[in-house]
């Protein structure tokens, strides 16, 4: 009988294991050394763990973005989240946004950006940024750069480059 999955902060001691899933999530180290990047040079940081059985199996981390016209607006880019492959499609990244969205409402975050699957992030109330006048720093194509509102109304007005934490331009 297996435990069911938690959803945690992270703590010390799991860098490995967060390491360990985004090795086997993703097709190089890039995600697994941004990770490890911003952990020593972001805050605020909200890493989240999913596991089951003392298992780690799903990470996601949000970290602070900016955008010049909104220099006092608290700001969050999702990036990145990574499921191991044996179990992706059972929930756990779904779960993980939930919970990451939640918290960094917690930390009064007024919105979150993700450069990511058109079809995957809507779901969670994920918008193309463009809709509300905001681009990403990257040349991305516009559908894969969404926002979520996590107080309704507060970017409306603002526009400009929504631009992430230095750190993943050296990536």
């Amino acid at each position: 009988m297996t435990n069911a999955m938690v959803i945690r902060e992270e703590r010390q001691g799991d860098a490995e294991r967060i390491r360990g899933v985004n090795l086997a999530a993703f097709e190089t180290s890039t995600e697994a050394d941004l990770v490890d990047a911003l952990r020593r040079d972001a805050t605020p940081l909200v890493s989240l763990v999913a596991e089951d059985d003392q298992n780690v199996m799903g990470h996601i981390l949000f970290s602070p973005v900016t955008l010049a016209s909104a220099p006092g607006l608290t700001l969050m880019g999702l990036a990145p989240m990574a499921v191991v492959p044996s179990r992706q499609r059972q929930g756990v990244g779904t779960a993980l946004v939930r919970e990451g969205l939640e918290r960094c409402r917690q930390l009064n975050a007024a919105a979150v950006v993700v450069l990511g699957h058109p079809e995957y992030y809507p779901r969670f109330g994920f918008v193309p940024a463009i809709r509300l006048s905001l681009r990403s720093e990257y040349d991305v194509p516009e559908e894969t750069f969404m926002v979520r509102e996590l107080r309704d109304g507060v970017l409306r007005g603002l526009s400009g480059t929504v631009r992430y934490h230095p750190v993943f331009g050296t990536f």
